[in-house]
């Protein structure tokens, strides 16, 4: 029997209340019990998003084992069942007024949907004014692992009251954690939901209360708290956020967050966030009055955020400023552009195309180590051009050429001292800084030639570089100008051989990879050119294949050089899985190179380079082993020792240890020596432990120890930590404690431990072991690096 019966709305008064408020992180059930807190219903139509789509033009069909009553108020008595679409209701009676439209269902009430399975012992309402109550209420949402209850919920149209209701992700018979709130107002017109005296409980222990909060109920966002963030460190002491967010516009939003500290004062952040059709911004901002630590105002702005032009020119920024020279230290290292001496700050308009790059930013640092000046900072780019252009022509050559303007400047240095408290305090003498413009031009024409198993590419650039230097710059009569012009000429090839063999009863195809660069560049004076953002690059394997061992223009090395090298690898040919490669190499000077940074660097004499090595051994899929070496024939040692090791265990444990040495090959000095322990141990399904030691051996102190134990249930992941870690760069010592309660499918309260354990321990999210870090070597989408190959 077909009637025009509409089916109750629960699902907008039920499946996205409370846990409307979960996260989309993706957690993991597999504690949970096989078995459903409310099954699906037999009778119930399967699950398909296309009806529910369609539903509102669907007619409902209503069946019985009885019918009685009369033509204007039919009762249905007996298995009594209504479905419309994805919907399914059943019931034991059921009677309905065809012109008042009041309707009553008692006993066993039972709705479905695509979202949602839910139980009642009464549904009572009018139809034609959209009234519905229901009373007694068990739910067990479909599409999210989440279940609860409430005594009864009023429906008027789009608006609703739910009293007395929970709601909870863990299984019925083992309630870890639940949501409990007396009444929830739910308004879907509006898309957003008022829980009064809500409380949060952990057990039988009440964790979390909150007289009145708002929240979203769709994917509308919607003004109200969000969860807080605790902590507790020596810097700080207990630390407590609480963020508040305001829904501004639909493309744009703020979140304000006061946060108490209670060594330091109440702190005021916030964060506002925009998007349009052409790009995204975000500001940040912090204003602490009056720490009580420092005894004075201090604060930060962070600006970050791009603008599309058309299909080839965006506009980007990252801005950045912090009160005073101890504001990274206190608060945050997570600012862009910031390390632990300095932030940067970067504007421009950035183009590219087919054969082309260009553009124009400027850039300026800003000091953030107290114990340092001004003069350790970099020289601010005020402004900067840049351009690349390549192109083939015909067959046989390629041509292009790299250039770049750049102006420099320098802000002044105030000298510092150091007073008996041992804190840094500035002396009130300014030592003035200045600066020039520089043009460096570098064309260039190559002649790529390939086969099958062999290239060889031949490279001819010139390279012109030109100053307008301040006055203070130089000394009194010297050059203001000075320029240096230079040919470069290198030369590229290598050859593939590959052969198919087995070990181990597995195929492999096994390749043998010879490679040789040769690099020539004639000697010319540079000792009377500046140095403004030149350095000397980290010897590495990839330095072995670069025409300049200088970052910057401010230097070219003279060179008569040649690198060989080689590379072997062993590829699994069932996967193409990598299970060995092993390279080698190393550069013979042919001539000393006589050009230098400063009088204080040793210049490059005949020889040979030290060897570079690299291996990378999968002893099986759970082993890895990895190792770089750098032997210096010079001295008879090693420049460079590394080797590191990994063990993954079955399900999401990982053991980490490596073990790091680096000389200065200059003077012979040791500069580093570290090792570091890390891992995350399962002692099984419920209980792991996470750690890490990571030390300094040069300065016989730690640089960080974290140790902390994990408890995961079905519904509730529980993570401590305490953690202590070098904070600045004279090495003083930090403490801090953190904890985190993970309520899965709603949300987390405490501090992100996760964000700390992922830094520390590779492989602690197991995703994070397929990322390839980024090179050491090479340049930012915002460099200019004439010195890469062309």
């Amino acid at each position: 029997m077909r009637r025009a019966f509409r089916l109750l709305p629960l699902p907008l008064g039920i499946a996205i209340c409370l846990p409307a408020m979960a996260d989309d992180k993706p957690v993991n059930w597999g504690l949970c019990p096989a078995t459903e807190s409310l099954p699906a219903f037999e009778e119930a139509p399967q699950a398909d998003p296309k009806s529910a789509a369609n539903r509102e033009q669907l007619p409902t069909d209503i069946e019985g084992n009885e019918l009685t009553g009369t033509t204007v108020i039919p009762e249905y008595q007996g298995n009594v069942v209504l479905k419309r679409g994805d919907q399914f209701m059943g019931t034991d009676s059921l009677r309905l007024d065809t012109e008042s439209g009041n309707y009553i269902a008692e006993g066993n009430v039972r709705y479905s949907d695509s979202s949602i399975r839910m139980v009642a012992e009464r549904a009572e309402g009018n139809q034609e004014t959209d009234t519905h109550k229901i009373s007694n209420i068990q739910y067990q949402l479909v599409s999210r692992r989440g279940n609860g209850g409430a005594e009864s919920i009023d429906l008027q149209g789009s608006v609703g009251q739910m009293h007395h209701s929970t709601y909870t992700t863990c299984d019925p018979s083992q309630p870890v954690w639940k949501l409990v709130a007396p009444q929830i107002e739910v308004d879907n017109e509006e898309g957003f939901g008022t829980a009064r005296n809500a409380v949060l409980r952990i057990g039988k222990v009440p964790v979390l209360y909150a007289p009145w909060f708002k929240f979203p109920i769709d994917d509308r966002r919607q003004t109200g708290l969000l969860y807080p963030k605790l902590s507790m460190s020596g810097r700080n002491g207990f630390d407590y956020e609480q963020p508040i967010y305001f829904n501004l516009a639909p493309n744009y939003d703020d979140t304000l967050s006061p946060r108490y500290m209670s060594k330091r004062g109440l702190m005021l952040e916030n964060e506002f966030r925009y998007l349009y059709s052409g790009g995204k911004g975000q500001l940040e901002t912090a204003y602490l009055p009056n720490d009580s630590l420092r005894d004075k105002d201090r604060g930060r702005i962070q600006y970050s955020g791009y603008h599309n032009i058309d299909s080839h020119w965006q506009a980007r920024a990252n801005l950045g400023w912090v009160s005073d020279e101890r504001y990274v230290e206190d608060f945050s290292n997570r600012l862009l552009g910031v390390t632990s001496s300095n932030l940067q700050s970067t504007i421009g308009l950035y183009g590219s195309g087919r054969s082309w790059t260009a553009g124009v930013m400027a850039d300026h640092w800003q000091l953030t180590d107290y114990t340092l000046t001004e003069s350790s900072l970099a020289y601010n780019r005020e402004p900067r051009f840049f351009g690349t252009w390549d192109e083939s022509f015909g067959r046989w050559f390629e041509a292009g050429v790299y250039a770049e303007a750049v102006r420099f400047t320098h802000d002044d240095v105030h000298l510092k001292i150091q007073n008996a408290d041992g804190e840094y305090e500035r002396t009130g003498v300014v030592q003035p800084m200045y600066g020039g413009s520089r043009l460096d031009i570098k064309p260039y024409v190559s002649m790529p030639l390939a086969g099958a198993s062999w290239y060889i590419t031949p490279t001819l650039a010139w390279r012109y570089t030109a100053y307008q230097l301040d006055r203070g710059m130089v000394a009194n009569g010297a050059d203001r100008t000075p320029t240096r012009s230079l040919p470069i000429t290198t030369v590229d090839a290598g050859l593939f051989f590959d052969r198919e063999t087995s070990l181990g009863g597995k195929s492999y195809l096994n390749t043998l990879e010879p490679r040789i660069f040769y690099l020539n560049t004639p000697y010319r004076e540079q000792s009377n050119l500046p140095l403004f953002d030149t350095r000397a690059f980290t010897f590495s394997w990839g330095q072995l294949f670069r025409d300049s061992r200088y970052t910057g223009a401010d230097r070219q090395n003279d060179a008569n050089q040649l690198t060989t090298a080689l590379t072997t690898r062993l590829i699994r040919q069932e996967d193409g899985r990598e299970k060995l490669s092993a390279s080698i190499g190393q550069i013979t000077y042919f001539d000393d190179s006589r050009v230098t940074l400063n009088s204080g660097e040793a210049p490059v004499e005949q020889g040979n380079s030290a060897w570079v090595a690299d291996v990378n051994w999968a002893l099986t899929d759970r082993w890895t082993l990895g190792s770089t070496y750098q032997w210096n024939p010079k001295y008879g040692k090693e420049d460079l020792a590394s080797v590191r090791a990994r063990y993954l265990m079955p399900g999401d444990g990982v053991v980490n240890l490596s073990y790091r040495y680096r000389r200065n090959p200059n003077n012979g000095t040791d500069q580093l020596e570290q090792a570091d322990l890390s891992f995350l141990y399962p002692i099984n399904p419920t209980w792991s432990v996470v750690g890490r030691y990571y030390y300094s051996l040069l300065d016989n102190k730690p640089l960080e120890i974290i140790g902390g134990v994990q408890w995961d249930s079905c519904c509730l992941t529980v993570r401590a930590l305490a953690r202590r870690y070098v904070r600045n760069r004279d090495g003083d010592l930090d403490n801090s404690f953190q904890i985190e309660f993970v309520l899965k499918g709603l949300s987390s309260v405490g501090q992100d431990t996760d964000r700390t354990l992922r830094r520390a321990i590779l492989g602690y999210n197991r995703d994070d072991l397929y990322l390839v870090p980024p090179s050491n070597i090479e340049a930012n989408d915002d460099d200019y690096d004439p010195n890469q190959i062309p």
